[in-house]
C-alpha cells in the first residue's frame, strides 16, 4: 500500500480525485482532496473533499444523504492523482443527475460505447414504450412465461456449444443468454446493483472459507 505521504499534492495542497461507480464503472465526478480530507475519507470509508470555492472540507452526502462508500483509492503512476471507487447512495451531482458528466462534446461515428447499464436502460425502455417490431417488445408482450422459456432455451444452447468445445459459438450463445437474462431482470424489477451486491457477498464468504481451509 502506498503511504499517504508519498502522494504529490499541488502548490495549494490539493490532489484531484476521480470518483468512479464501483458497480457500473461510470465516472461520477472530479473533485479535490487535501491531506486532511483524504485521511477523513480513509477513516470513515466515505468520500470527503476540499471545496475550492468555499475553502472548506465537505463530506459528500452529509446534507443530501447521497453518501459515497469507498471501495478503494488508487494513485496514478506519478502519485499526483487519485481514482476513488465507490458505491453510492444516490446521485453524485448536485444537479440531481447520476453523474456530473452528462454533456456530450464529441462522439465517433464508427466506435460506439457499450455498457451493461446502457443495455439495461435500452431494454427497460422497450418495456415502458413498446416499440413496434422490436424483439424485446415482443418478449415483454408475451410475458414472463415466454421470457423464462427463452432463458431456458439459451441456457441449453450454451451447454451444447460448451460441450462441443466451440469457443466462438459458446461466446455467441452466452451473449444471447445474457441478453435474455437481462430481459428477465427488467421484467422482475431486478437491477445490476442487486446482482453485484449478491456476487460481492458471495466473494466475501468464499474468501472466508478459503482462509478457514488454510488454517486447518
Amino acid at each position: 500500500m502506498l503511504n499517504i505521504d508519498e502522494l504529490k499534492f499541488d502548490e495549494k495542497g490539493l490532489i484531484p480525485a476521480i470518483v468512479v461507480d464501483a458497480i457500473t464503472k461510470k465516472v461520477l465526478t472530479l473533485a479535490y482532496m487535501n491531506k486532511e480530507s483524504l485521511q477523513i475519507s480513509m477513516e470513515k470509508g466515505l468520500t470527503c473533499f476540499f471545496s475550492r470555492s468555499r475553502q472548506e472540507l465537505w463530506l459528500k452526502g452529509e446534507t443530501s444523504g447521497n453518501y459515497q462508500h469507498i471501495v478503494s483509492i488508487t494513485a496514478d503512476c506519478d502519485n499526483d492523482a487519485l481514482v476513488v471507487m465507490v458505491e453510492k447512495d444516490g446521485p453524485a451531482c448536485h444537479t440531481g443527475t447520476d453523474s456530473c458528466f452528462t454533456k456530450p462534446v464529441w462522439e465517433s461515428d464508427e466506435l460506439h460505447e457499450f455498457s451493461y447499464e446502457g443495455l439495461m436502460k435500452l431494454i427497460a425502455g422497450r418495456k415502458t414504450e413498446r416499440k413496434e417490431g422490436s424483439y424485446t417488445t415482443y418478449l415483454f408482450d408475451k410475458g414472463l412465461d415466454k421470457i423464462l422459456k427463452k432463458v431456458g432455451e439459451e441456457s441449453t444452447e450454451v451447454i451444447i456449444a460448451g460441450k462441443a468445445n466451440d469457443k466462438k459459438e459458446t461466446v455467441y450463445e452466452i451473449a444471447d443468454l445474457a441478453y435474455h437474462v437481462m430481459v428477465l431482470m427488467i421484467e422482475m424489477g431486478i437491477s445490476l446493483e442487486d446482482i453485484h451486491r449478491e456476487l460481492a457477498s458471495r466473494h466475501v464468504i468464499d474468501h472466508k472459507v478459503k482462509q478457514e481451509k488454510m488454517t486447518k
